[in-house]
């Protein structure tokens, strides 16, 4: 059961939410069009001030009956004086046109206005003298005017007895209206349905009213009736949401229609007062009071009387509670706008503790990047250091390891070369012998030998010497070999220098020539080298600098 509650609470919810705003929308243009009054006001003294005009240049009585007829209606609920004034203009206009119809129309008038000013006696008065037999065109209006004087003299009737006979001739004067009707009309509806309400059958008159109020044209006086008569009609239901509604659209169109006598504002605004919107209700009020004064309805202002001081003692004590609320907020923000300039100060100061802590940063961070590119630096020349280390060094791993070759075969083959000559002495072969210690020859094909396996041992250490070499050079012609060459003498001196033999007079015992000769072997390269000359044995020191062996 729960969960079908709360199922329908959720497909419901949509329907109270557009429900509410419809609500508070219908609200806030009641109160735009009170603020506007002045506006509606101005329209209607401006189409009172055009009868006024017409009337005259009126050069026949009828005429002015007529125009003074209209006069009367435009008053009759803007300002209750002038009506009276008009109604009896008119009631003297009618005598001397010596037209009963139009004596008794206008009688009527002057009951119904007098009816509004309170003065019931002399409403009576009039009304048991109107023969009405003699004007049967008026027998609706006649017991509709009854029927409103009789229904206000039940409102303000001092004892329960005089209520009670009041109430019966009400009753009787509506039931005579709806009996005099002669075929259906809006004035029979509204009186039908004032008869349900007074009967309590709410839903007949919210079935007969209902369907027919969006029929009803902005501009017709019916339209507050008819949205009053309903809101009542829900106000017997117990539904005030609903009454709340009607009565604002009741009050809009007396507004509008600058309607100066009416009912719907002062009741809304006194159910707005019970629900406790103290401002809208004394904004109502006021409103309504002021109206009543300007119409000099006296009946209404007496009843708003009644009301304004409870509604105003309100009024001011929430102004007082606002006030103190008002007096309290200061006291508080000024208590808070302390704390805040002192959150403020403090602030400051830290941010200045920041900002100095941020230069510090700042400082520190530049001298740190500063040692990383100093430390950056240190570590390239350390790795090219190590680079250089770990270059020297395979060079050396690998020329030891050749020198030890070489060392051992050079002691098999001088072993070899003393038994041979060993032979030769003792077998007697002395021009043999003499001839092998003069000959070069051993010696010429060692040198080679020897310069073969350097030639290899370089190479294998630097395979793409003699490629990048020849790049260092404006044009290749040193480093063209001959046949069966891995290096010519020009290469063997800059392989040497590259190995880090750079002394001229080293590199000339290595090679079995003059100093001379290899100074001029060196600058005649030197001359051919693609970029500045001084530069040139230091590009060749970077020749496979990345080589791994």
């Amino acid at each position: 059961m729960t969960r079908f509650l709360t199922f329908i609470g959720v497909l419901l919810f949509p329907v109270l939410l557009i429900g509410q705003n419809n609500f508070d929308s219908l609200l806030h243009e009641l109160d735009t069009t009170v603020d506007n009054y002045q506006l509606y006001s101005n329209k209607k003294e401006a189409k009172i001030t055009t009868l006024k005009d017409l009337l005259k240049f009126t050069s026949t009585a009828l005429q002015q009956y007529e125009i003074g007829q209209k006069l009367f209606i435009e008053y009759q609920l803007f300002q209750s004086d002038s009506a009276l004034a008009y109604a009896r203009k008119n009631l003297k206009i009618a005598s001397a046109l010596n037209d009963s119809n139009k004596i008794n129309s206008a009688k009527l008038n002057l009951a119904s206005i007098m009816g509004t000013l309170g003065m019931y006696k002399e409403a009576t008065d009039i009304l048991y003298k109107i023969n009405i037999k003699s004007a049967p065109s008026l027998v609706n209006d006649f017991y509709r005017v009854n029927t409103t004087i009789y229904g206000s003299m039940f409102d303000y009737a001092a004892s329960s007895q005089e209520k009670k006979r009041y109430n019966l001739l009400c009753q009787k004067y509506r039931d005579s209206t709806l009996q005099s009707y002669t075929d259906k009309s809006n004035l029979m509806s509204i009186d039908l349905a004032s008869k349900y309400n007074g009967n309590h059958q709410y839903n007949k008159t919210l079935a007969l009213l209902l369907p027919y109020f969006p029929k009803i044209e902005k501009n017709n006086p019916l339209k507050a009736i008819v949205a009053y008569l309903i809101s009542q009609s829900y106000h017997g239901k117990k539904d005030a949401q609903q009454e709340k509604k009607w009565l604002i659209l009741s009050a809009i169109s007396d507004l509008q229609l600058a309607k100066k006598e009416y009912i719907s504002l002062r009741t809304l605004a006194f159910i707005l007062y019970e629900e406790g919107d103290i401002d809208r209700s004394y904004a109502y009020m006021k409103r309504t009071l002021e109206d009543a004064l300007f119409c000099n309805a006296r009946l209404r202002t007496y009843e708003i009387s009644k009301m304004m001081p409870i509604i105003n003692e309100a009024y001011q004590k929430q102004n007082e509670t606002n006030r103190f609320q008002l007096i309290l907020f200061l006291i508080s923000a000024s208590i808070l706008s302390l704390f805040l300039m002192g959150a403020l100060f403090m602030l400051f100061k830290q941010m200045k503790r920041l900002s100095a802590a941020k230069q510090e940063i700042s400082l520190a961070n530049n001298q740190l990047s500063t040692l990383n590119s100093e430390l950056s630096i240190f570590n390239e020349k350390l790795n090219e250091t190590n680079s250089a280390l770990s270059e020297t060094n395979l060079v050396k791993e690998i020329y030891i390891g050749r020198y030890m070759d070489q060392c051992s075969d050079y002691i098999g083959k001088l072993e070899g070369y003393r038994r041979k000559l060993n032979v030769m002495a003792t077998t007697g072969k002395m021009n043999d012998l003499v001839s092998a210690v003069k000959s070069k020859e051993f010696i010429e094909n060692e040198l080679k030998e020897f310069y073969t396996n350097f030639d290899q041992t370089f190479l294998l250490l630097f395979p793409h010497f003699i490629q990048e070499f020849s790049a260092l050079l404006i044009d290749d012609e040193t480093t063209q070999l001959k046949d069966g060459e891995l290096l010519n003498t020009e290469l063997r001196i800059f392989a040497l220098i590259r190995l880090g033999i750079k002394d001229s007079a080293k590199i000339a015992v290595f090679l079995r020539y003059s100093v001379s000769t290899i100074y001029n072997y060196r600058s005649q390269i030197k001359n051919k080298a693609a970029g500045p000359r001084e530069e040139f044995e230091a590009k060749v020191m970077l020749i496979g600098s990345n080589t791994k062996a």
